[in-house]
């Protein structure tokens, strides 16, 4: 129970730190003015798309949590062993981080209306996204060619899925991000993609952050930390 809160909390966080970022936490209605005047909203100016967004991001994340949960209540059982990490993984991690780094590239590159440079940081994006989730199937045969199959050890069986269903989520980000370099590669201001650029570099970044809690999780890092923090909260 306690490994669910500390992760919930630690969404929790990040979901706080982005609407006070976006200024989604301010009130309105607690402002003075003199008396008689007519109370002024001001609509917000975030895009309904980004905020959809943080809201699919805030879901996918409670999703994520629910996986590593299950995961470190299931490992205390005595019929699991720990799954090598493949050195292919470390890899993988530092390409999908090349792919992260590039979309915020490129959204500054956008935010400057340097068109150019938005491209070649939209191209390498794609591409490093591309060859993680390749890279990924080959830690998947490299695996099962070493035995470690699907229904021999729950252990593996965990590795699979959650691999597998942050790979879609990947994969589902490459048809946006796909679109996105294809309006770029046609646009004639950066403007005119700015958002779509945005929402792809807000979605890598979490994805990047959820794999790295996934890596440090399957390497067993993961479990020193929740041993202190359950020390913390006795």
């Amino acid at each position: 129970m306690s490994v669910i809160l500390i992760f919930l909390a630690g969404i929790a966080a990040i979901i706080t730190w982005w609407m006070a970022q976006q200024r989604l936490t301010s009130r309105p209605w607690l402002e003075a003015g003199s008396v008689g005047d007519t109370p002024r909203y001001d609509v917000s100016s975030i895009p309904t798309a980004k905020i959809g967004l943080g809201v699919f991001l805030a879901v996918v994340g409670a999703l994520f949590t629910l996986f590593i949960s299950a995961y470190f209540m299931r490992m205390g059982l005595q019929d699991w062993w720990a799954i090598p990490v493949p050195g292919l993984l470390w890899v993988n991690t530092i390409v999908l981080a090349l792919s992260s780094v590039a979309l915020q590239w490129a959204k500054i590159e956008a935010e400057k209306h340097h068109i150019e440079a938005m491209r070649t940081g939209l191209l390498i994006g794609l591409a490093t996204a591309i060859g993680f989730l390749v890279g990924q199937l080959f830690v998947w045969r490299e695996l099962v060619s070493a035995g470690y199959v699907l229904a021999d050890n729950p252990a593996n069986s965990f590795f699979y899925l959650i691999t597998g269903m942050h790979g879609l989520h990947i994969l589902g980000g490459l048809v946006a991000l796909g679109r996105t370099t294809f309006k770029a590669w046609h646009a004639e201001q950066p403007g005119k993609v700015l958002l779509s650029v945005e929402l792809c570099a807000m979605y890598w970044h979490f994805m990047l952050l959820v794999w790295l809690v996934l890596f440090a999780l399957f390497a067993g890092w993961a479990n020193d930390f929740v041993d202190i923090c359950r020390q913390l909260l006795t």
